[in-house]
């Protein structure tokens, strides 16, 4: 047998689709959907009643051409009679012209694919989907961040063009931040032989015993198969295989475990073909596998490989500035290696599951994941999606606990929220046994105590010494923990123009540096696994305890664009081995300084204001007089090497930086330019690629995002010195990439 062979083929299916909103109002405006005489559930293709864009003769001339992932929320304007969960953008019930999309493509498919099966798969679609292939319903899904992988053999139209539609209707928030519409995930044509294996069919169970990994492997195939798996090295080198069973397990001596630090991967190749000795048609998967021991230990917290870990960890919601929900792969590597810079080894995909490029890079850069359910319920639909997201996600090696839901307030002082938990983590364990559950609390005493492994949003309002001492088999994960921050580079609240002074710098519940108490907290508690910081980056909606003009969420160590605040140097002194010194600006009379340096010394206009030594965990204190400083520096000593920090440290000059080299010219590919500038205003072009967006990490944004027309330049304003410009590749464009920047 020829392993080698692989069949399967499944491309990405991102470039060349068209776009136009609908009317969620009426069917008549809506392109006429579903007014037909026949509409197209009454008769297969409608019986060709179906004048609207789910066949292919429609006119979508006068549509926006659009890539994937896409979300058309970025474009609409803002109004503050909008949802203020939202971020005041104009989706929802309020505003049904916005609140429909639609997207159409049309493609070949060769003569030569007849008698093969093709599917297509797309990794997210928010919300309500209705899907169609040449005027053939497929199906839907209501739920906004699951799979959905439809069958279209039958429907095809082989040798010519053939059209995919989907309708997808925003008007119901699913959550209570901004989810942006649209196809905002990856969407993959698959071509497999009629014997396959299914979309994500190959599940993966490891356990360890004297020294050895077993791989347990279960494949699910469409009609009967032999089945063949081997396990090969990163050098590509076969360490275990078995042949003809589509159940197994791989035994592996003197494994290469994947860690923190090292996030080795291996690569499971499973084969299927129709003929026992493999001589027949065959269908190849890869799935990467890492090799881990992963525990929840209620004396020793987190145990990875038998290793004390602690997860230092934040919130991700899936937005960013300029795409909004509509995140490219390469956007999301850049948003992990922000995280990495300052400590982070932890994300907590709040609150649904997590995109599976976010998956997929965490698996490589060394990053654990508390997967995270979207909709709480024991019925059959709720169940449903909690085993899609397990199956789909089950042989990451990041994952390392699901969670089955958060803060549901009506259930958490209930016995029912109890058995709620319970039965769906009893239901999560039948399908991955080797994972525990938590559950999120927001403070309530009963809810929590269905979960394997405490939850809490906050020790501020949850009973974890209560139940440290009542449930001590227990341990607990801080699932939630307050940043402090407040807007990037401001230092007090001005309202009217959505700017918030950092909470950390003021008494808060009794206690300043509240991203200190909250670190302390799980790090000296060693019973505890960790904690996760709500929230990693600031997101769009849920401005709390903000209003409009605030749009946006204020609580991420880093902005919407990823730039630092003062609070991700705190991070960066106590989970780093890299030296760290930062002033931060003067709030209430007072400068503060993050460091890990053993002494502190400050100068307020060039005079010493006095040294200060660094409590461990700590933070420093000066105290001014209305008198001192104008401008300020600061000396210290880490590990014997000398290092200095100024403030305020606004760039004299316009500097750009690229996120990389090079661009790939498949229409996917992006480079993030960070800018620094003194100036408020900038003209951007760029020739050999496009501009996707902008945005400059203001929680008051409310300007244009992105171009619509000519994508090649754009005016961007930047925020406290700094503004970002992401540029995507033109499929097929051969011109050499340039930049410029002119200040106005």
């Amino acid at each position: 047998m020829n392993i080698l062979a692989i069949l399967l083929t499944s491309i990405l299916f991102n470039n060349g689709w068209m776009f136009s909103k609908g009317d969620a109002s009426s069917m008549q405006a809506d392109y006429t959907h579903g007014t037909e005489y026949f509409t197209y559930i009454a008769k297969a293709q409608a019986n060709g009643h179906n004048k609207g864009p789910i066949m292919l003769d429609f006119d979508d001339s006068a549509w926006q051409k659009v890539s994937l992932p896409h979300d058309w929320v970025v474009d609409l304007p803002y109004s503050k009679e909008a949802s203020h969960s939202h971020g005041y953008k104009c989706i929802g019930w309020k505003y049904p012209q916005n609140s429909v999309g639609w997207y159409r493509k049309v493609f070949d498919v060769p003569a030569e694919d007849k008698g093969k099966r093709i599917l297509i798969e797309f990794e997210g679609i928010f919300r309500n989907s209705q899907v169609f292939c040449n005027g053939f319903y497929l199906g839907g899904r209501q739920d906004g961040y699951l799979q959905q992988v439809y069958d279209l053999t039958d429907y095809l139209d082989y040798g010519q063009k053939n059209i995919i539609t989907v309708r997808c209707d925003a008007s119901l928030e699913e959550g209570w931040y901004y989810e942006g519409a649209g196809i905002y995930r990856n969407v993959f044509l698959i071509k497999t032989p009629p014997t396959a294996i299914k979309p994500h069919g190959v599940k993966t169970l490891q356990a360890y015993t004297d020294g050895k990994y077993q791989l347990a492997v279960e494949v699910a195939t469409t009609g009967e198969a032999f089945v063949c798996n081997e396990l090969l090295d990163a050098g590509g080198n076969v360490v275990a295989r078995t042949e003809n069973s589509k159940i197994c397990t791989l035994v592996v001596e003197n494994a290469r475990e994947w860690s923190v630090e090292d996030p080795y991967l291996y690569t499971l190749r499973t084969v299927a073909s129709n003929k026992p000795d493999f001589s027949g048609t065959l269908d190849t998967a890869v799935t990467r596998i890492g090799l881990r021991r992963a525990e929840f230990s209620a004396r020793e917290g987190f145990l990875l490989n038998g290793k004390k870990v602690v997860l230092k960890g934040c919130n991700l919601h899936q937005d960013h500035a300029g795409v909004g929900a509509g995140i490219p792969d390469g956007l999301w590597k850049y948003r992990l290696e922000q995280l990495k810079k300052y400590g982070f080894n932890t994300i907590r995909s709040s609150h649904n599951p997590a995109s599976p490029t976010l998956l997929n890079l965490a698996d490589e850069m060394g990053f654990l994941v508390i997967d995270e359910n979207r909709e709480l319920g024991t019925n059959d639909h709720q169940l449903g999606n909690l085993r899609d997201m397990i199956l789909r996600d089950i042989n990451h090696p990041g994952i390392i606990i699901w969670s089955v839901g958060n803060e549901e307030w009506a259930l958490e002082g209930s016995p029912k929220g109890k058995t709620i938990v319970e039965k769906m983590s009893a239901f999560a364990r039948s399908l991955d046994p080797t994972r525990p559950c938590t559950y999120a609390n927001a403070g309530g005493r009963e809810m929590v105590k269905g979960s394997d492994v405490f939850g809490y949003n906050y020790i501020v309002q949850n009973p974890v010494e209560d139940y440290r001492k009542a449930y001590p088999t227990k341990t607990a994960i801080g699932t939630e923990e307050t940043s402090g921050a407040g807007t990037r580079g401001k230092y007090i609240t001005i309202a009217e123009e959505g700017w918030m002074e950092p909470l950390n710098r003021r008494d808060t519940m009794g206690v300043v540096n509240a991203i200190g108490r909250g670190w302390k907290f799980y790090h000296d508690n060693t019973w505890t696994a960790g904690l996760c910081y709500w929230t990693g980056f600031d997101y769009r909606g849920e401005s709390n305890p903000m209003v409009w003009p605030a749009t946006g969420s204020q609580f991420g160590i880093l902005d919407y664009c990823g730039y630092p605040k003062d609070e991700a140097y705190y991070l960066k002194s106590w989970w780093t081995d890299e030296p760290v010194l930062h002033i931060c600006g003067i709030t209430r009379n007072e400068i503060w300084v993050y460091s890990n340096c053993d002494v502190v010394e400050m100068f307020a206009d060039k005079k010493t204001i006095g040294s200060k030594r660094m409590p461990k965990d700590g933070f420093l204190i000066w105290k001014l007089r209305s008198s001192e400083g104008v401008t300020f520096s600061a000396e210290g000593t880490y590990k014997g090497k000398k290092i200095k920090a100024v403030w305020p440290d606004t760039p004299p000059v316009t500097k750009y930086t690229f996120s990389k080299d090079k661009i790939a010219h498949d229409g996917q590919d992006i480079i993030v330019v960070d800018i620094d500038s003194p100036c408020e205003r900038l003209s951007v072009k760029v020739q050999g690629a496009e501009i996707l967006g902008w945005g400059n990490g203001n929680p008051g944004f409310k300007e244009v995002e992105r171009p619509l027309n000519d994508k090649s330049e754009m005016t961007v304003l930047p925020f406290s010195g700094k503004c970002q410009v992401i540029l995507r590749s033109i499929e097929g464009n051969t011109e050499p990439l340039f930049f410029s920047l002119t200040e106005n």
